[in-house]
């Protein structure tokens, strides 16, 4: 399912784990009340009651059957993220980095892309990847070490995950440039986060972007924390605002409302098309789930914080609104339920078919030419896996 092609209205220019004494601290800086940019103006075409609303500078009109296909998208992400979630629970996998609770954002963003554009990830952009066509089992082969992701990204369009942070941004901004240089009139997205705005790359490629007008839009999904630390401590201005010190527009979206996330990327897109130059979009959305399965949100937020942002469920949101309307029946909503257990117990059967990973293969290429401390490490891992009487580490 695509949206791409459906009418838009044209908008006006858009305003622009720790423990102890640590854990206490960071309890109580979840406790303060936050700035006063923790409520923004922002973009919302759909309330968290599945009201529909308009916007005077963005919209989307879109089908019964769009509509559908959007909460499909949606569905099926957050079953594949549970299963993903399950799986690493079970030791099948190394590690997982949940997108709970931000999937409005990547599905919205994800279906305003032509098939032309170029997507450069992070690692949590599952609900992409899914717009993409990219097998989410291939994005589980990554997480359980037997390969560097399993997909080419010249078939999708849709980059390797990138765990450095905020190094993407950069390759976006590279290739947007070799895209105008091409005369192309596709355009490219840079997906990171609300901690990633901090890193150095990210400023530098706006920079680059709106100096040599590259036609990149920089997608800044805001899910509150930077694993531990909450937005207060990265930036002392809403996020989107920082794009206007770059000389290029941003705006701040409903992160939680896929209708307003898909009427707003796209008219980044298009604008990026059209020879105008970066955007900056900020999706102000909630992580509902740790930052990857080894961390413990409880550590340093409350339950009362998540609890409000689950009123806000995208995907439930949505779902009032299709049966409101009209759009779908109970039927309709069981049959996606089945599919969507189907595709859980496809990617259970899948990872669980994949070869255990290499242990010591993380020694390998890690100098050209080999080096005394890692062969020196290398043995000591051998040894310490040679002393269980099964060979393998439990």
């Amino acid at each position: 399912m695509t949206v791409e092609g459906t009418a838009a209205r044209k908008p006006r220019r858009s305003s622009g784990t720790s423990t102890g004494t640590v854990g206490a601290k960071r309890a109580a800086r979840a406790k303060k009340p936050q700035s006063s940019n923790s409520e923004p103006p922002l973009v919302q075409l759909l309330t968290p009651e599945g009201e529909r609303v308009q916007h005077p500078e963005y919209d989307v009109d879109l089908s019964p059957e769009e509509l559908r296909g959007l909460y499909r998208d949606m569905l099926m992400t957050r079953r594949f993220d549970a299963e993903a979630t399950a799986l690493q629970r079970q030791g099948e996998l190394g590690l997982w980095a949940s997108l709970l609770g931000q999937e409005a954002a990547q599905i919205g963003s994800g279906r305003a892309l032509r098939d032309d554009d170029y997507v450069f990830p992070t690692y949590r952009e599952h609900g992409v990847a899914w717009c993409r066509g990219v097998d989410p089992t291939n994005l589980l082969g990554m997480f359980r070490g037997v390969n560097h992701g399993g997909w080419d990204p010249n078939s999708n369009n849709f980059h390797l995950y990138t765990i450095v942070i905020g190094s993407q941004t950069l390759h976006a901004t590279g290739y947007a440039m070799g895209v105008a240089k091409d005369g192309a009139d596709s355009a490219v997205i840079a997906y990171f986060g609300d901690g990633a705005s901090s890193q150095g790359d990210v400023a530098e490629s706006f920079t680059f972007s709106a100096v040599y007008n590259a036609p990149v839009v920089f997608f800044c999904q805001n899910n509150q924390w930077a694993i531990s630390e909450p937005t207060e401590r990265q930036t002392r201005v809403p996020l989107y605002q920082r794009a206007q010190g770059y000389g290029f527009p941003g705006v701040r979206v409903d992160g939680n409302d896929v209708l307003a996330c898909l009427a707003v990327t796209r008219w980044a897109l298009e604008r990026a098309r059209r020879g105008e130059g970066p955007t900056l979009v900020e999706a102000f959305t909630y992580r509902m789930g740790a930052h990857t399965t080894s961390d413990d949100p409880t550590r340093y937020r409350h339950d009362d914080e998540r609890a409000a942002w689950e009123a806000k469920d995208p995907i439930l949101r949505l779902r009032r609104y299709l049966e409101a309307q009209g759009h779908a029946d109970a039927a309709w909503f069981d049959g996606l339920e089945a599919e969507s257990e189907a595709l859980g117990k496809r990617v259970r059967e899948a990872v669980r078919a994949m070869p255990d990973p290499d242990d010591l293969a993380i020694f390998e290429n890690v100098y050209a030419d080999g080096h005394a401390l890692v062969d020196e490490e290398r043995a000591q891992f051998a040894a310490y896996q040679a002393s269980f009487a099964d060979g393998e580490v439990k």
